[in-house]
C-alpha cells in the first residue's frame, strides 16, 4: 500500500511514518507542497496524507491542481484548522476525508482503510476458495450458496477480504463500520462469531489474535 504523506512538521511526520510503516503502508514523504504536487502527479498512489498549512504551495491549491490533473486517488486532508469553512473549502477542493490535529493513530489508519475500499473498483466479483464476493451487487456465496449478511457482516467481511493475511484491529473494524445499521446490534465479537458461522464450507476462516485483532485465513481443506 503506497502512500504519500504531505507533512512539513518533521517531528510529526518521522512520527507518522514509524506507525504508517509498522500498519503496512510504503510511505513517501513530501515537506512541502510544490514536492507533493510532482509526487502526486507523476507516481502511482493507493492513497495520500495531505496537510493544508504545507510551505511553498498550499496544501488547498495542491488538492485543486491535484484533481484538475485528472488524479482519483483517495485524499486525506490533516490539519489543524477545524473551522467549518475550513472542512468544507477541502471536501469541495476534491477531498475524499479530513481529520484534524490533534488525532488517534487508530483513527487515522482506519480512515486510510476506509478510503482505500471505496476507491476500489466494483466491478467483478471477487472469490477467495470457496467464497465469492461481488461488490457491485453486494452479494456474497459460499460453494455457490448465497449468504444473507446485514450490513455490518457485509463490511466486516469485505474489510478481512482486502486485509487478508493481515491483522484487522477493532479500531479498523469500528472506522469502517461508520454509522451503518446495527441490524440487531451487538459487539465486534458478536458479528465475528455470526461470519464464522456463514463462512463454513468456505475453506476459510477468521482467526483471534489476542490483543491486536482478528485475521482471515485459509483452513487446512476447501
Amino acid at each position: 500500500m503506497n502512500l504519500l504523506l504531505a507533512e512539513d512538521d518533521a517531528l510529526l511526520a518521522d512520527a507518522l511514518q514509524q506507525q504508517l510503516l509498522n500498519a503496512s503502508f510504503k510511505v513517501e514523504w513530501a515537506e512541502n507542497g510544490a514536492v507533493a504536487e510532482y509526487l502526486l502527479r507523476k507516481q502511482d498512489f493507493d492513497v495520500a496524507i495531505l496537510d493544508l498549512g504545507l510551505p511553498l504551495v498550499d496544501g488547498l491549491t495542491v488538492l485543486k491542481r491535484v484533481r484538475e490533473a485528472g488524479r482519483t486517488l483517495p485524499i486525506l486532508v490533516l490539519t489543524a484548522l477545524d473551522a467549518l469553512e475550513h472542512r468544507v473549502a477541502g471536501l469541495q477542493a476534491g477531498a475524499d476525508d479530513y481529520l484534524t490535529k490533534p488525532f488517534d493513530f487508530p483513527e487515522l489508519e482506519a480512515r486510510l482503510h476506509a478510503l482505500m475500499r471505496r476507491g476500489r473498483p466494483a466491478g467483478a466479483a471477487q472469490q477467495l476458495r470457496g467464497l465469492t464476493l461481488d461488490r457491485a451487487a453486494r452479494r456474497a456465496s459460499v460453494g455457490g450458496e448465497a449468504i444473507e449478511l446485514s450490513p455490518r457482516e457485509w463490511t466486516l467481511l469485505d474489510l478481512l477480504l482486502t486485509e487478508r493475511d493481515r491483522v484487522v484491529t477493532k479500531q479498523q473494524i469500528v472506522g469502517a463500520w461508520g454509522s451503518e445499521d446495527t441490524s440487531g446490534g451487538g459487539s465486534i465479537e458478536v458479528y465475528i462469531h455470526r461470519l464464522r458461522k456463514k463462512l463454513e464450507g468456505s475453506g476459510l476462516a477468521v482467526r483471534t489474535v489476542r490483543g491486536l485483532g482478528y485475521l482471515l485465513e485459509a483452513t487446512a481443506s476447501p
